[in-house]
């Protein structure tokens, strides 16, 4: 009777733990949260749902980000390849494949810095394109709500490609896309903020590192990390090992961050800043002279994994503790040496006869209450060595817990979101599986993304020379007007609507005029920048007369702001005695573009 029993128990474990065992995947690790600022947020297989991201947390096939306002971040590849995500973008991740990635940019601003150094491709789709990259490149993809594209290249060469055919971008020039199969190519334009931001990025990123000395070559594109957080020093058993420079006290490896179920496995999410390869490469030990060090794996045996930790899992709490090198992991998958994989083995007669040398080192094991440990909750207990697990090696458990995840589980973070921070519909709308269908994979250059049946074909492209239109996105274009005899200069800046309630005055675009003055007392012309806004009829004035009834037509009236702080307090009004008055220009139609033409002239382009 009670064999029946064990048996029926232990199936049911098997049950519940095969499923996700066999559900890992090897694209778990090849990308990472490296930057975060704001709210970013995540949804993944796991979490079905939008929830908070994590600096360090794994990306994988079939995620989604959403950066919402007043956020930026940043994912990495493993070759150090960066792609930054500006606020109001949303950008899905398609396939990861080897040494090749593509991803889907829905709506708003991406920045990539294509290294060519262990990745050898990346595709990023949008609406109206399919833009691909060989080599060594530098370039931003600005998609608006209405699928428009602006790809402009800062270094190398991208191949963008619609429904009409092919073309190449290259360095210093910019390709707008249009949904009306409209293709312009122009020179850059000059630098924006999103641009200086990404470039000071660049300069902290990849200046010179010198951490690429000690690392196996697989792991050189993280080098950036292990500079600005910690140093290197000679140890006498294991050579050059790194060590963090801000910690506080009693602080352990694998204690700021939790484990997620993610891929079918607990997956350690450091919270530190560094905490990407000392916790998924090489193994840590506590030295008697630098404390806390990490030992880089040796060249070519660089495996990522879940978490370099030894586990005891019993009915009321779980604890682990930092292998050291040299030390057995046991994970579901092939991890390089000293690994081994429990898929292949019988767990219930393997058992674990040594004891782990930093279970007798200081703060080195972390125990936490099961509900806590699911939950996301950790309340360390300190371990006296009384009540130390690993030094009781029957304790020991060879693979991670059997303890079946919640919905907290699988949140990387654990924190609230605004409402207003939330995707809105267009973004939650999208469907991975149909964009992997309409969007395959295609490495060879000579094959087409959005016509397979079809042989590649070029693509149409009108160009453009500098000083004219350049792109969808935000233009400056001044026009000369005269008035009363006075000159004055307008300057007007069209701004992208955003799905947020943003800019949504005169018609979808925020027009900001700019105009000079005559010369004030300084004698220099005085700037006034003004924002438009709309104008009512006001209703005619009677006036009864004798013998009829005289209608007397009343100027219009300007409606007030919502509320004082919309208003430009920095804004005088000139005299305008002896001017005509300067109307306020309406916003032309999405599909219409208006350029300079010279004094007192513009030019629309459908």
């Amino acid at each position: 009777m009670k064999g029946s029993r064990l048996i029926k128990v232990l199936l049911m474990v098997l049950f519940l733990i095969l499923p996700y065992s066999f559900a890992y995947g090897a694209d778990i690790g090849e990308l990472r949260v490296s930057l975060l600022q704001g709210d970013v947020q995540v949804n993944t297989v796991e979490t079905s749902e939008w929830v908070p991201a994590s600096i360090n947390m794994p990306l994988k096939e079939g995620d989604r980000l959403w950066v919402p306002g007043g956020a930026r971040t940043e994912i990495q590849l493993r070759d150090g390849t960066n792609v930054r995500l500006d606020e109001y973008t949303s950008l899905d991740i398609l396939r990861i494949d080897d040494g090749s990635a593509q991803f889907y940019l829905t709506e708003g601003r991406a920045y990539l810095y294509f290294r060519d150094s262990g990745v050898d491709f990346v595709q990023m789709d949008t609406p109206v394109s399919s833009i691909r990259v060989y080599d060594r490149s530098v370039f931003r993809v600005d998609v608006r709500e209405d699928g428009n594209t602006d790809i402009s290249v800062y270094d190398g060469t991208v191949y963008a490609e619609t429904g009409k055919g092919r073309t190449q971008v290259r360095k210093d020039q910019t390709l707008s896309l249009g949904r009306d199969d409209y293709a312009e190519l122009s020179p850059l334009g000059p630098p924006d903020e999103w641009e200086h931001w990404n470039k000071a990025r660049n300069d902290e990123v990849y200046s010179p590192r010198y951490s690429e000395k000690y690392l196996p070559e697989e792991l050189e594109g993280y080098s950036h990390d292990l500079d600005k957080y910690g140093k290197w020093v000679y140890v006498t058993d294991y050579g050059y090992a790194w060590t963090p420079t801000v910690i506080a006290a009693g602080w352990a490896p694998y204690r700021d961050g939790r484990w997620v179920w993610i891929g079918g496995d607990y997956v350690w999410v450091s919270y530190e800043p560094w905490g990407w390869v000392p916790y998924h490469y090489g193994r840590w030990t506590f030295n008697a002279s630098f404390g806390w060090i990490w030992v880089p794996p040796a060249s070519r045996a660089a495996y990522w994994s879940p978490g370099y930790v030894a586990w005891v899992n019993t009915p009321s709490y779980v604890a682990w503790v930092p292998l050291a090198p040299g030390e057995i992991y046991y994970g579901y998958g092939y991890y390089g040496p000293n690994s081994v994989n429990i898929v292949n083995i019988n767990i219930g007669k393997t058992r674990i006869t040594h004891l782990y040398r930093n279970a007798h080192a200081r703060h080195a094991v972390t125990i936490v209450d099961h509900d806590n440990f699911l939950r996301g909750r950790y309340r360390y207990r300190e371990v006296k060595k009384r009540g130390n697990p690993f030094l009781t090696p029957e304790k020991v458990h060879p693979g991670r817990p059997l303890l079946k995840p919640e919905r907290s589980t699988v949140m990387p973070s654990i924190k609230e979101i605004p409402s207003d921070k939330r995707p809105p519909r267009g973004v939650r709308d999208v469907r991975i599986d149909v964009l992997k269908n309409e969007r395959p994979l295609v490495k060879e250059r000579k094959r087409s993304v959005l016509r397979s049946s079809s042989p590649q074909r070029n693509l149409p492209v009108r160009r453009l020379g500098e000083g004219e239109r350049k792109g969808f996105g935000t233009s400056r274009q001044p026009v000369k007007i005269e008035r009363g005899g006075t000159t004055g200069t307008r300057t007007i800046i069209r701004k992208p609507v955003d799905n947020r309630g943003v800019e949504r005055r005169t018609g979808g675009r925020a027009i900001e005029e700019r105009r000079t003055s005559p010369a004030g007392p300084s004698g220099q012309p005085r700037e006034i920048r003004r924002k438009s806004t709309p104008v009512v009829p006001a209703t005619p004035r009677i006036e009864r007369k004798s013998g009829g009834v005289t209608r007397t037509p009343v100027a219009p009236k300007k409606v007030s702001p919502a509320a004082p702080a919309e208003r430009e307090r920095s804004f005088q009004q000139p005299s305008t005695r002896g001017l005509a008055p300067v109307p306020v220009p309406k916003a032309p139609s999405p599909d219409i573009r208006e350029r300079s033409s010279g004094p007192g002239k513009a030019v629309r382009e459908r």
